[in-house]
Order: structure tokens, then C-alpha cells, then sequence
């Protein structure tokens, strides 16, 4: 509605009437709309920030969850990280010492990535952001570090698979049972140089006499292929087990072989491989022990340590150590 107002006109001494121009109503009309459009919007978010609606307070609820959920599965990742680095350093301070392996590399192991940030997307969140970005890069982290640490443990398994392998080939009991023994430990005839039982003189002796009773049953003393298995030379009946690594043992003097064992054979430690005789070039019943390490004939009493305290072991390489006649000539 268009105003209307009275002016007092002085020449005619009388109230004029006036009506407002409509552009001013226009005017005026869409002012008070604007002003009254403000107001509301205003009195709008007053209510909302201050009287929210039901469904808007249980988002704010969930989102107060959420926000506690995430607190407490970064502090959850930060206590599995703190695990999962104790097992790395067994891992890298034990086991791969234990198996001669080099260590996980520090680098490696903490997933380094130089260049682009892989979580600006998340970064660029106005309000969670930083926290998304972080628990999502522990996250990722952690993963790639399980990853390493699985294939660690993968290796270690096959390495201690090959270790076992190892342990039970090299030939490390004795091809006699103590029990078997026809004299006592002392008159054992062990490597070096000894009295040569027919020409008197000392003579390089290059394994152990172990002097028992004709019949006497001899053991693999380790997991290996038969080589030899037969009459050779001074030697007699003689058998010869590779049990790889670089590690063959020699038997010989035998009055006889097991028919089972022949070359090519797979033999298990503690399996019977024939008896004690005297055949060859021997002065009485007896088996004649040598270990071959790469083609080079050693000590074996270094790899007779089966079922020996510490102070039985000693004794048994003092005894072999003496200086008492052979009762071969090898």
C-alpha cells in the first residue's frame, strides 16, 4: 500500500495531500523483506546451533563416538607397533644371528617414502583432516612392516628347515654304543700320531679305534648317501657314508656289512650298517672311525659328543689323545 501524507501549502494556506512515488514503496517493501529474511536466517542458526533437532543431535552423538573410536585406534596401533618392533628386533637381534642372515633393513623395515604425500586428499579436510591422514599412514604402515616381518619369518622357517637338515647329517654320535665297549674309554687309539702296531714306529693315525667285541653292531653316526660299501685296501670290509656339507665318515675293519647297505643307499643316523671285526690290515677286533671334512680327513672325536656330559666328553678327548699304540695302520 502506497502512503500517503499531508504538506501545509503556504500560498494557499492549506494541507496539501501527497502520495508516495512507487518506487519508494518497492523500495521500502523489499527492504523490510531482506531485513526479515536476515532475522530469520539468523534466529535459524541460533536454533540450530544452540536447540538442535533430534536427528542433528544423533549425528552430533555419533560423531562424538566417532571421534573417540578414532583416538582409540591410533593409540591401539601405536601399542601393535610397539609389539610388532619388540619381535622385529628378536627377530633381527636373535633368530637371523642364529642362522647367520643379515638383518631387516632400518630403511626398509620403517617404509620410507619420499616425494608426494600419499594422503593430501585426506590432509585437505578442514576438520578431521590430520587425524584421518595420520591413522591412515600408521595404518599402512603397520601392514607393510606385518608384510616384512611374515616374510622374515618365512625365511627363518626354511633357513632352521635347512639348519635341521644340517644338524641331523653331520655325523655327530658315536658309530659305538659306550655300552658296547669291550674296554674301558681310556685305552681308546684316537687321531694323531701313534705306535704302528707292526712296524713299532710312530705313524700318523688318522681317525679312532674303538676296541670291541667281534660282532659288535656299528651306527651311521649321521643322515647321508652311502658311497662305499665293500672291501678296500687296508681297510677290509669298509664302508664310506656322504652326508653332505662336506662331511663324509669312514668304517672300517668291519667282519661284515648289512645287506641293506649299499651305494646310493639313504642311510638315518642310528641305523645299523654292519659289525665290528678285524678284517683288512688290523691286529684284533676293533672299528676304525675317520670323519673326512671337505676331502681333508680330521678329528673325530670332535664330532663324538652324543650323550656326553661336559666332563665325559673331556675324558673322552684326553683318552683319545694318548699316545698308545694303534691297532691298525692307518
Amino acid at each position: 500500500m502506497r502512503r500517503e501524507k499531508f504538506v501545509f501549502n503556504q500560498q494557499t494556506l492549506q494541507y496539501d495531500r501527497v502520495v508516495e512515488p512507487l518506487r519508494y514503496t518497492i523500495l521500502r517493501i523489499f527492504g523490510f523483506c531482506c531485513a526479515a529474511m536476515v532475522s530469520a536466517v539468523l534466529m535459524l542458526l541460533v536454533v540450530h546451533r544452540y536447540f538442535p533437532s533430534p536427528s542433528e543431535q544423533l549425528l552430533m552423538q555419533e560423531n562424538d563416538i566417532l571421534r573417540s573410536q578414532i583416538s582409540s585406534t591410533n593409540d591401539e596401533l601405536e601399542n601393535l607397533a610397539s609389539v610388532l618392533e619388540n619381535i622385529q628386533d628378536r627377530d633381527a637381534g636373535a633368530y637371523r644371528i642364529m642362522f647367520g642372515m643379515e638383518p631387516i633393513d632400518e630403511d626398509v623395515w620403517q617404509g620410507g617414502r619420499g616425494g608426494h604425500d600419499a594422503y593430501e586428499n585426506l590432509r585437505a579436510l578442514p576438520n578431521s583432516g590430520e587425524h584421518m591422514a595420520s591413522l591412515r599412514e600408521k595404518v599402512d604402515r603397520f601392514r607393510h612392516q606385518l608384510d616384512l616381518q611374515s616374510r622374515s619369518l618365512d625365511e627363518i622357517t626354511n633357513m632352521a628347515k635347512d639348519k635341521e637338515k644340517m644338524l641331523a647329517s653331520i655325523p655327530s654320535i658315536k658309530p659305538i654304543r659306550s655300552d658296547r665297549y669291550s674296554r674301558k674309554i681310556e685305552n681308546l687309539s684316537g687321531f694323531g700320531y701313534r705306535i704302528h702296531p707292526i712296524l713299532k714306529v710312530e705313524k700318523m693315525h688318522y681317525g679312532i679305534d674303538f676296541n670291541c667285541a667281534a660282532g659288535t653292531p656299528i651306527q651311521a653316526s649321521g643322515n647321508g648317501t652311502v658311497k662305499w660299501a665293500g672291501k678296500r685296501g687296508h681297510y677290509g670290509n669298509c664302508v664310506i657314508i656322504d652326508h653332505g656339507y662336506g662331511y663324509e665318515s669312514l668304517y672300517g675293519h668291519m667282519s661284515e656289512i648289512d645287506p641293506a647297505v649299499k651305494r646310493g643307499k639313504e642311510i638315518k643316523r642310528g641305523v645299523t650298517i654292519g659289525k665290528v671285526g678285524s678284517t683288512g690290515l688290523s691286529t684284533g677286533d676293533h672299528l676304525h672311525y675317520e670323519i673326512h671334512k671337505d676331502g681333508v680327513r680330521i678329528d673325530p672325536i670332535q664330532y663324538c659328543y652324543d650323550g656326553l656330559s661336559t666332563e665325559e666328553y673331556a675324558a673322552l678327548v684326553q683318552a683319545s689323545q694318548q699316545s698308545n699304540m694303534s691297532f691298525d695302520s692307518h
